[in-house]
């Protein structure tokens, strides 16, 4: 567990450091504070003695003057070091903010799988917000709330020392009182952002999947659940306001002995002519005054633990070190033929988990298509995602043109792939954006060519705004078919010599499935193409087909081949005769 002291360490070097100038002039007027603060308690002092005792006319205008002067001076410079402090905050948030989303978006596709986005939506909202109170309250509290002490504590010394000695006691009191309370708060703090988190992931499923809880009537049972989610978080919410205010019964407790304490003490002195009852006034004054700091000095504990407990659970999401990088001599990736060939391929998701792919080779030929049969789980959509390397092998290499993609460039293998899968993904944004998305540099022509050509165009042109129309999230608004045509349209802009098809025509219907067949086949023309699909009617002009079973290769061959050596494929190509 990395220490406290190194985290605080990290979050200046990184994310405060660069707003030094404006933390020393909030400083600065923390210091004005402090004094007008010290200033309003000594003044009572002449004002008492001048004014009341010795009715001097001459001061009774200056010191009132004088205590408007400070109290003013308090408000205004108070105001701009909060605003100071707060703009700070609010800039380190979005630095972290950036940092996490960086390090999220760059991050291996396997870390994303396996953890729900809920969880990093709550580090990014709720464990942020905490880091920001950290600098704006943390920082700003501990100068101004300790010169104002320190100022404080000067006045009471100068009227009185023997009441000072008294009144100091409750500091190291308060404090004692203040760490037992923080190691608590940061506990409770790390509890509320895991149940935070469970809240939102549920939330997103909510959204997700609301016409499965209508079709299957689970309203009641999902409101009964989110009832549980919500009680669960507000309890521990709950605990943290409590522990967060255990500290006044405690101040107040404290607070109420020293001055009763302080009454008795200074009694005697006044009685015994050792002290006067104006020196009295201002010492009481400047105690009274110190209350507020001391008490947010003790809260301030709290304050930086649940900052510090947020910061543990960022800081490791931004230093998340991808698996899948660049190596050190990494070469620009030369294509020719686009010829795939995997070479004793073993891969499986987690350590623990069984080979998904298992001692695979196949060779694929450049500017070809070559299909991918098997049983659902058999491994078809791994082989996919191995060859833009979203995820790597274990053992064994895959090469394109000769050239391992292990030792290639990332950015250029990914740059000479489009896909096109099942799962269509688009952006809660117009049609032309998500279209444009492949090449942020096409043209409207060059986007209206791809809709043409993938079958697209006729629709949109048929919507209110056209090419732009919002679609909502993940294209909510449109049909299945008519997604997976923008998303056809989406591969064709990026004009990538190699094209990756995973059940490509799995929402069309029958008319619309043979109008993209056509724009699939202009798509794949001269194009090294890897399809998989399920319904052997869309590949049986494929120039070779893999059977894939249990993550090996159990037969390969052109259709008519494989009907004749490979039972499963006959198999599956029976049955679908059947069904048809």
């Amino acid at each position: 567990m990395t220490s406290n002291f190194k985290i605080i360490k990290r979050l200046y070097n990184d994310y405060t450091k660069s707003f030094v100038k404006k933390i020393i002039i909030a400083m600065f007027l923390s210091i004005i504070v402090a004094a007008a603060t010290s200033a309003i308690a000594w003044l009572l002092d002449p004002a008492i003695k001048k004014i009341f005792l010795e009715k001097d006319q001459t001061l009774i205008l200056l010191i009132p003057a004088a205590i408007i002067v400070a109290f003013t001076a308090k408000g205004i410079s108070l105001y701009l070091a909060k605003v100071i402090m707060i703009g700070v905050a609010e800039d380190v948030k979005k630095n972290v903010q950036i940092d996490m989303l960086k390090s999220l978006i760059k991050a291996d596709t396997g870390l994303i799988d396996n953890k729900h986005t809920g969880k990093f939506v709550s580090n990014l909202t709720y464990d942020t917000s905490l880091i920001t109170t950290l600098v704006s309250t943390a920082i700003l509290s501990l100068f101004k709330d300790t010169l104002t002490l320190l100022g404080l504590l000067v006045v009471m010394f100068y009227q009185n020392w023997k009441l000072s000695l008294i009144a100091i006691i409750m500091i190291p009191l308060a404090s004692l009182a203040a760490r037992t309370l923080g190691k608590r708060i940061g506990k409770v703090s790390s509890e509320a952002q895991i149940k935070s988190g469970e809240l939102n992931t549920y939330l997103m499923e909510i959204f997700k999947n609301h016409k499965l809880i209508k079709i299957f009537q689970k309203e009641i049972y999902e409101t009964e659940r989110s009832n549980k989610f919500l009680n669960s978080l507000k309890e521990k919410s709950k605990k943290i306001a409590i522990v967060f205010v255990r500290a006044s019964p405690i101040m107040e407790t404290l607070t109420g002995i020293m001055i009763a304490l302080l009454i008795f003490y200074s009694g005697k002195l006044i009685i015994n002519n050792e002290l006067d009852i104006n020196n009295f006034f201002s010492f009481l004054a400047a105690m009274m005054l110190a209350y507020q700091p001391v008490r947010s000095l003790a809260t301030l504990n709290m304050t930086i633990n649940t900052g510090l407990s947020a910061a543990k659970r960022i800081l490791p999401i931004i230093d998340t070190k991808n698996e899948i990088v660049d190596e050190a001599n990494s070469k620009k990736l030369d294509l020719s033929n686009c010829e795939i060939n995997f070479a004793n391929c073993n891969f499986k998701y987690n350590k623990s988990e069984n080979l998904v792919l298992k001692n695979l080779n196949m060779k694929i030929k450049g500017g070809k298509m070559t299909a991918l049969v098997g049983h659902s789980g058999a491994g078809k959509s791994s082989i996919l995602n191995l060859i833009p390397r979203f995820f790597n092998c274990d053992t064994g290499d895959i090469t394109i043109d000769g050239q391992s993609i292990y030792s290639a460039k990332i950015n250029d293998l990914r740059r000479s792939i489009s896909i096109v899968t099942q799962d269509t993904t688009l952006f809660d944004d117009t049609i032309k954006n998500n279209i444009q998305y492949a090449n942020l540099d096409a043209s409207d022509e060059e986007i209206h060519e791809a809709s043409k050509k993938s079958f697209a165009h006729e629709f949109i042109e048929k919507l209110p705004n056209k090419y732009n129309t919002i679609i909502g999230e993940n294209g909510v608004r449109l049909s299945g078919g008519e997604k997976q045509r923008l998303s056809i349209a989406r591969a064709m802009l990026k004009k990538a010599p190699i094209i990756l098809l995973d059940e490509a025509t799995s929402s069309l219907d029958a008319e619309t499935e043979s109008k993209i067949q056509e724009a699939i086949s202009f798509l794949t023309k001269n194009k090294t193409t890897i399809v998989i699909a399920h319904r052997l009617s869309t590949i049986l002009n494929s120039n070779k087909i893999f059977v894939i079973n249990k993550g090996e290769v159990s037969a390969e061959g052109t259709h008519d081949e494989l009907i004749k050596k490979s039972s499963i494929y006959k198999n599956f190509y029976e049955k679908q005769i059947r069904k048809e």
